[in-house]
């Protein structure tokens, strides 16, 4: 049984339901920017993440190459792909790859293969872990602890998409597109500003204070860790109906029409939240667009909206001094007044 099939199923994780939704909002479209849950430790959070692995569909690449390019869409190959005009292509796993906190930045980004130029002198690039999060997920665990100048890098790669390295007498650009998902505890420090502001969909994560939950959290992971296999078996069925339903949504998610009064909603959010520019907004039209593909409807509603909101936009506001809540109690709060208006009108 490989890594992939041995993690915890997805399906069987117990609550946590706002940040199962957003994991499973950014597989359904890549475009959204990933997930940053913050909370309390022993949540489930890494699990959530590493189980999502599961339900991910298979990629079709082109073989044997190290980023795995999309043999469809020559605008985003690296450059020995994109001078083939055909491909041998094959189908692997979506990669779900770790960013340790202590990774060198020549294992992040790539580098020289020292050991091919000692022993045949000839310069050849071993890629990084930029390199294999290609068209997945990159996981970073304590996101807030991670080094300044590896977040440059992050930034400047997650806004291209391209990674470029020039060292050593060598230049390499290759395709990095990846859905970034975070977590860690606020307690332990502060993300900077520019990396909160590129995560799509943010997730306030709590111990659960329900006395049955917690009894089926310690009940469900305590038979894992004495069977894993006969576990995993026993939700392959819901995991694979999950994967499907993920499958579906993807299909169906250009087809999702945002229609003008639901655009307008989100703009009077974002507007009585105060939230800066124009990124809060493009956020929630996303995220509002996932929703109603996996709920399975041709048009984003105003419900949608109003689920999706806490989740795209309490990362996005400014701190201020006099209100002292939560990002997603303001945006809760600020959600009951528009459509107290709304009702009253």
């Amino acid at each position: 049984m490989t890594r992939r099939e041995s993690d915890y199923p997805f399906a069987a994780i117990v609550g946590q339901d706002m940040l199962k939704l957003a994991i499973i909002l950014c597989a359904v479209d890549h475009r959204l920017g990933g997930v940053l849950a913050l909370g309390d430790r022993g949540t489930g959070k890494t699990t959530a993440v590493r189980a999502l692995a599961s339900l991910l569909p298979q990629l079709d690449t082109v073989k044997d190459c190290p980023y795995h390019c999309d043999p469809s869409k020559s605008s985003v190959q690296c450059d020995t792909c994109g001078s083939k005009q055909t491909h041998d292509t094959e189908r692997m796993d979506a990669p779900v790859v770790d960013l340790p906190l202590g990774v060198t930045e020549d294992r992040l980004l790539g580098a020289l293969d020292l050991e091919r130029a000692l022993i045949d002198g000839v310069k050849q690039f071993e890629p990084g872990l930029l390199a294999k999060a290609n068209r997945g997920f990159l996981y970073i665990d304590e996101v807030n602890l991670l080094e300044d100048h590896l977040v440059d890098v992050l930034l400047d790669v997650a806004a291209s998409g391209w990674n470029m390295i020039e060292r050593e007498g060598m230049s390499v650009k290759h395709p990095s597109r990846f859905v970034l998902v975070g977590s860690g505890n606020p307690e332990e420090g502060e993300l900077r500003p520019q990396l909160l502001d590129r995560f799509g969909l943010s997730v306030d994560v709590e111990t659960p204070g329900v006395i049955k939950d917690r009894v089926e959290i310690i009940k469900r992971r305590d038979a894992y860790d004495r069977d894993p296999v006969a576990f995993v078996k026993k939700w392959k069925q819901t995991t694979s109906k999950l994967s499907n339903r993920i499958k579906k949504a993807q299909a169906l998610l250009e087809s999702v029409e945002v229609e003008d009064h639901v655009l307008q909603l989100i703009a009077e959010i974002c507007i009585a939240l105060g939230t800066d520019g124009l990124r809060g907004e493009l956020t929630l039209i996303k995220a509002s667009r996932a929703h109603a593909a996996w709920r399975g409807e041709m048009s984003a509603s105003i419900e949608d909206v109003r689920v999706m909101a806490p989740l795209a936009l309490s990362h996005r506001l400014r701190r201020n001094p006099l209100d002292d809540a939560r990002g997603s109690v303001r945006v809760e709060r600020a959600l009951g007044e528009i459509f107290s208006k709304r009702d009253a009108a």
